[in-house]
């Protein structure tokens, strides 16, 4: 199009017209509350994981992708001064999760499974004598078999068997077909020797005592596996590139002290199981226990990608211009409210996802036994709100690049297809949401009252206001599904619950938009400085806006909203959009992602190419 010699001067004509994007420093007010005194942490891992080593390469195959993040796992081994401090300190293990991901996705997931699944599981049973060292210092690498071939989401039921052999005082652990052959773990010989924590039912003479966790050797020092571990590697997938494989054994000798006990299950010297839980169930959701945090874990890695792409994408907007509406205009991207106004619901999303995320990491960290079940079902609900957010954050920064966004060295959409896997690690976010809305039905959740004041004497510009109609569609949606768990009496079980799930996942959407709307709304009353306070507020206008705009008429057939009010709604969002505009780039600046990562990025590089219009 621009052919023959003119294309040179056209290039360096809109080129000129570009100006440089600012580099802003971070606001310290809202990157005090964004990362809740994490902040240096967040920075020594970007630092890492901007370097050299961690640059993307571009045309490797499958195998040279994951060789690579396991070459890339040894050096964050390396930087870590305390790998057990690191394990059984949630916001640090948030922090690394968030950072690790937008380097290699890859990389994360194995990190992940190594420190939080493998090693965590070691430490917080009893391991008396146990060498931790070799994973510790990864020495040896560690891997977690729980899902099975036949029983994903369904665990508890799973088939493979730790036989008690009293005569030898060993177990046998076997996989007894198929169906039972452990899916998609990373135990390849790839990345060096390994070890495995497996999942299989404990049988003592003869009777089933649940499921417990063994720690197993897969393969020795020099690679390869050990007798009676069969290894299959399984189809490459979409999502992030792990050494995924299907893994059987035959009737592996193990001895007695590769079993992870604990108050919930030990074995006395004379092969008798003593615990403190009565039921099999309860003992089994004990000793994978670390699955909770790691649902912590997905949504910081999804957390990570969210604020790189909305980095990436409002920065890109600014720098790439296109026309405006006069002849020969030439405005940036984001000049247009159909670009800046996506982008700007996205990071209201992307700021109230980051803070919902650092209120259930404290809470985690502080919660005691008492607290299990409720900390628990709150990881589960934010995994699955955060998850599933970052795939729509990141499929609108990904559109709003263009072609730009296509391309893997630019960040996203390798980032987007990765994403895909934390939606499924750790709990399919709809199963771990249908478990959460059964167990808020049951009585884990208590809705609030109606602020009792008439809708026509409150504004939709008032913060308190808008929180309040989240609160309403919790109500709301928490006795439609009670009504529906009441009326609907005829059929089996599955029948009666089938009438009741779409109105109790409904309530599970209603109560993650309602969390993570009160943690933005409190930030904005934390903030020091009125500038931070001010974006704070907007963010958290158009964040609840957003979703009340989308259940209006719900609000209104429950007297929540007056027509007018509902009319109003484009208006105030507007405002809100258009107040926040001029601070977009202040606004990812606080997000810290770093500078020597971002300018690794083509899209981001002041290449002539980029001139050319969108």
């Amino acid at each position: 199009m621009w052919g023959g010699g003119s294309s040179g001067y056209v290039a360096a004509v809109l080129t000129s017209e570009l100006p440089p994007v600012p580099s802003r420093l971070p606001d310290p007010d809202l990157q005090r509350l964004l990362f809740d005194g994490q902040a240096e942490s967040h920075e020594s891992w970007q630092r890492l994981f901007s370097s050299e080593a961690f640059a993307f390469q571009e045309g490797l195959t499958h195998e040279e992708r994951i060789a690579l993040s396991y070459q890339r796992l040894h050096l964050v081994g390396a930087a870590i001064p305390d790998p057990r401090a690191l394990v059984q300190e949630p916001a640090a293990l948030s922090a690394l999760h968030e950072c690790a991901g937008v380097a290699d996705a890859g990389m994360a997931t194995i990190l992940s499974i190594h420190y939080n699944l493998f090693l965590g599981s070691l430490i917080d049973h009893d391991h008396g004598g146990r060498d931790l060292s070799p994973y510790l210092r990864m020495e040896r690498i560690g891997t977690f078999l729980c899902t099975e071939k036949s029983h994903g989401n369904d665990a508890p039921q799973l088939e493979t068997t730790a036989t008690l052999d009293r005569a030898r005082g060993e177990f046998v652990l076997h996989t007894p077909h198929d169906g039972a052959a452990k899916w998609m773990p990373n135990t390849s010989s790839l990345g060096g020797p390994k070890d495995a924590v497996v999942a299989a039912r404990l049988i003592i003479d003869d009777t089933d005592h649940g499921v417990f966790l063994f720690l197993t050797p897969l393969t020795s020092t020099d690679g390869h596996h050990l007798p009676g571990v069969n290894v299959e590697r399984l189809p490459e997938t979409a999502s992030s590139p792990v050494d995924h494989c299907a893994t059987t054994f035959h009737r592996v000798r193990l001895p007695l002290t590769a079993m992870l006990q604990g108050e919930h299950g030990r074995l006395t010297h004379d092969g008798v199981l003593v615990s403190s839980l009565g039921s099999s169930r309860k003992r089994f959701l004990r000793s994978i226990s670390r699955v909770g945090m790691g649902k912590l874990c997905m949504s910081a890695y999804s957390l990570g990608t969210m604020r790189h792409a909305m980095t990436v994408a409002v920065r890109y907007a600014h720098q790439r211009v296109t026309s405006g509406m006069t002849n020969g205009q030439r405005v940036p991207l984001f000049a247009h409210r159909s670009h800046h106004g996506p982008l700007l619901e996205s990071l209201a999303s992307t700021y109230a996802a980051t803070l919902l995320q650092r209120a259930v990491v404290r809470r985690w960290a502080q919660a005691t036994e008492a607290d299990r079940e409720d900390i628990e079902r709150l990881a589960a609900i934010t995994k699955g709100w955060i998850t599933w957010k970052a795939r729509d954050v990141m499929t609108q920064c990904r559109e709003r690049c263009g072609a730009q966004g296509l391309a893997l060295a630019n960040g996203i959409s390798g980032q987007l297809a990765a994403n895909e896997g934390t939606i499924t690690a750790e709990g399919d976010n709809v199963v771990i949401w249908v478990k959460a809305a059964g167990e808020m039905l049951l009585g884990g959740f208590q809705p609030q009252p109606s602020s009792g004041i008439p809708p026509a004497d409150r504004s939709l510009t008032d913060p308190q206001h808008l929180h309040d109609l989240l609160t309403d569609l919790e109500r709301i949606r928490h006795e439609r599904a009670r009504t529906n768990l009441r009326t609907k009496r005829g059929g089996s079980p599955l029948d009666r619950w089938n009438g009741v799930s779409p109105a109790a996942l409904a309530l599970v959407d209603a109560h993650a938009h309602q969390l993570a709307s009160k943690e933005l709304h409190e930030a904005a009353a934390k903030a020091a400085s009125p500038k931070g306070r001010f974006l704070l507020q907007r963010l958290h206008a158009l964040f609840a806006l957003r979703y009340i705009t989308g259940h209006s008429g719900e609000l209104m057939a429950h007297g929540r909203l007056t027509a007018d009010q509902v009319l109003q709604l484009p208006d105030v969002m507007e405002a809100a959009i258009s107040a926040l505009e001029p601070h977009a780039l202040d606004l990812v600046a606080a997000f810290a992602v770093a500078e020597d990562l971002t300018e690794q990025h083509p899209m981001l590089q002041r290449h002539a190419a980029d001139a050319v219009p969108a």
